[in-house]
Formats: structure tokens, sequence, C-alpha cells
């Protein structure tokens, strides 16, 4: 008997596109997916094919059902990097430093793939948060700021069309939230400081445009440089002013 042409299972195929959506990034960590009525027709199955398929994918622990209706992409792909390491960056401080050092080799590659492979779509995505970075960089709101900075990084990682590293760099970026956020808040406070981020911003959005890899590389890492000084600096003046207000305190609380 000849051996029988094994035929996908629907739900597989499903489950494998939605999954593969995922990875590449078209569904982040935190969407919700279309309802599944809609979500049906777009893919074109029955109902009950697409229910098992979502099965499939939730038993992978990469999406989830939320109280109140709806399914949502986890951070299944970047959780197992991120946790173990968000914890010990609170210990042990001179992580930030490695954390910096191998955000520059990421993101400097990633910025030199961009420029080689970027689609026409991932260019405008690149506008965009680009636009969106300088629109924050107008006003004060800190929180803002490092949102659109890390949007306009997170575009350059995946523009760069290797899954693993866009997935690294979003881990990286989550990372880093709270030291970004520290260092554009201390910079806000220096117009030419600022003025600066936005110049290397737009060096690395130009060489990527341009189709420059090297330039794109290059333009990353001295962005990356700048970072690592000025956190450092930041941290140095943080911790100037903490021991300067408690000093303050003791003096008033013993006379």
């Amino acid at each position: 008997m000849p051996n029988k042409v094994q035929v996908p299972r629907i739900s597989d195929a499903v489950a494998s596109t939605l999954e593969r959506r995922i990875l590449e990034g078209s569904l982040k960590s935190g969407d919700r997916l279309p309802p599944e009525r809609e979500l049906a027709i777009e893919l074109g199955v029955s109902r009950p094919s697409l229910r098992e398929a979502i099965q499939k994918l939730a038993s992978k622990g990469m999406v989830t059902s939320r109280q109140g209706g709806g399914t949502y992409v986890t951070d299944a792909l970047e959780s197992t990097f991120f946790d173990p390491w968000q914890d010990m960056m609170g210990s042990y401080p001179n992580l930030r430093e490695d954390m910096l050092e191998f955000r520059r080799m990421l993101e400097g590659q990633a910025a030199e793939w961009a420029a080689e492979r970027a689609t026409d779509a991932d260019l405008q995505r690149l506008d965009q948060s680009f636009n969106a970075l300088q629109s924050s960089f107008e006003g004060d709101d800190t929180a803002k700021r490092s949102d659109a900075d890390i949007a306009f990084h997170q575009a350059i990682g995946d523009a760069a069309h290797n899954v693993l590293l866009a997935h690294l760099s979003a881990a990286l970026l989550r990372l880093m939230h709270d030291n970004i956020r520290l260092n554009l808040g201390e910079l806000k406070m220096v117009p030419a400081a600022s003025r600066l981020l936005m110049s290397q911003h737009a060096a690395i959005h130009s060489a990527v445009r341009e189709r420059k890899p090297q330039a794109a590389r290059s333009a990353a890492e001295t962005h990356i440089d700048f970072v690592r000084e000025t956190l450092a600096q930041t941290l140095r003046s943080v911790a100037r002013r903490e021991t300067a207000e408690r000093r303050l305190n003791t003096d008033f609380s013993t006379s």
C-alpha cells in the first residue's frame, strides 16, 4: 500500500498562521485578537476550526483569554528572558552597563540589517514612529517620550527581519524601560542634550531610509554610546541628590 498523503488539519494550519504572525511581530504582546467571527472570515475557516486553533496556541502559552472577553497575545516569547533579569537589575546595578553593551551590539546590527532589508511598509512604520518621537520631544511628558523612544527602536528591530533579533530587542527594551525613562527625565532639563538625542535618532532614521547599512550601524552605536555615558551621569546625579536630601533631613532632625 502506498503511503497516504498527510493532509494537515485546518485547525493546525490556522494555528500556524497565527503563530507566524506572533513570531514576526504582526501580533504583539498584549494585542487582542479580532472577534472570532471577523477572524474566521478573514482566514476563511469555520469558527469551530478557529476555536480549536486558538486552544492549541493557548496550550503553548502564546495566547490567553481574559475576564470580560477577548483573547490576547501573551509575552511568552519574551518573559523567559525578561523576568529573571528584571529582578537582578534592581539588586546588581552594574548589570545596566552590560545590558547597554549588549544593546549596542544588538541595535547596531538591527540598524544595519534594517537599511538592507526594510520594505516600503517598514519604512512607512519607521516614519510614523520617528514623527511620534519628534512630537514627544516637543512636550514635557517623560512617559510619552520613553514610550515613543522604545517604539522607534522596536520599529528598527522589526525592519531587520530577523525574528530572534526582534524579540530579543523587545525584551531588552522592556528591561531597560525604567532606565530609559529616568535618563530622558533628566535630559529633558538640558535642551542641548535633548537636541543631541533627536539628531542621533534622525541620523539612524535617515541612514535606514537611504539604504546605508554601515552608516546606520554607526549611527545606532553612537546613540547607545551617548546613552551609556549620560545614564551613568544621571545615576550619579540622582545618588548625589538622594545623599544631600538624607543629610538635610538628618540635620533638621537633630537640631
